[in-house]
C-alpha cells in the first residue's frame, strides 16, 4: 500500500501499485474518464475529440513490464475510483500519463489527491526531481487544472500520432504539449 499525502477519516482513500489482475479495470475505468457516453458525466472527457480507445490491455500490459514504470491505483471501499500511470523517463525525471478517475468522483479532489500520490512515489522511488507529462493542446479546462497543480506549460509541441490506434483516431488536427514541475 502506498501512503497519501492526505487521509481523509471521511473518505478512506488507499493507494497501491496494480497487477495485472487489474489490466481489465483499468481499460474499463480510463474509457469511462476519457470515452464513450459514459465520459460525459464527467469534464475530462475526450469523447468529442478521438474515437477508439484510449488504452488497450496490451499497452498497458507493457507499460507495468517495463523498468521503473508503474500503474497507481486509488481504491475506496475496494471499488477502483482512479489511475495514473509513472515512469522514469530518464535519470532524475518522471513522467505522469493515463491519469483517470472515475466520472463520478471527478470535481471532489480525488484527482488532485492521485496526482499528490504520484509525485510523492517518483520522488521516494526513483529519486525525481522532475516530472513531465503530455495534454492534448485543445484542452484548456485540463491544462489549467495542472497548472494549478504546479505545472507548466513548455511550449513543446509534437503532433499527435494520428496513425496509431493504440491512442484513438482523432475527429480533428491534434497535438501534445509538454508540461513540466519541479519536485525539488
Amino acid at each position: 500500500m502506498i501512503e497519501s499525502p492526505e487521509k481523509s477519516a471521511r473518505e478512506q482513500t488507499t493507494f497501491r501499485v496494480a497487477t495485472t489482475n487489474d489490466i481489465t479495470a483499468i481499460v474499463r475505468l480510463v474509457t469511462s474518464a476519457y470515452r464513450g457516453d459514459e465520459s460525459r458525466a464527467g469534464w475530462t472527457t475526450e469523447a468529442d475529440l478521438l474515437n477508439g480507445e484510449r488504452i488497450t490491455p496490451q499497452v498497458l500490459l507493457a507499460d507495468m513490464q517495463r523498468d521503473h514504470s508503474n500503474v497507481l491505483l486509488a481504491e475506496r471501499d475496494t471499488k477502483l475510483i482512479g489511475c495514473v500511470h509513472v515512469e522514469l523517463i530518464e535519470p532524475g525525471t518522471g513522467y505522469l500519463g493515463m491519469f483517470a478517475v472515475s466520472p463520478t468522483e471527478q470535481g471532489r479532489g480525488t484527482g488532485k489527491q492521485i496526482m499528490e500520490v504520484a509525485e510523492s512515489f517518483v520522488k521516494r522511488e526513483w529519486g525525481a526531481t522532475s516530472m513531465k507529462m503530455t495534454v492534448i493542446d485543445v484542452r484548456a479546462e485540463l491544462i489549467a487544472f495542472y497548472e494549478r497543480r504546479g505545472y507548466a506549460r513548455t511550449g513543446i509541441l509534437t503532433p499527435f500520432p494520428s496513425d496509431n490506434p493504440d491512442f484513438g483516431a482523432p475527429t480533428q488536427a491534434l497535438q501534445f504539449e509538454t508540461l513540466v514541475k519541479s519536485l525539488a
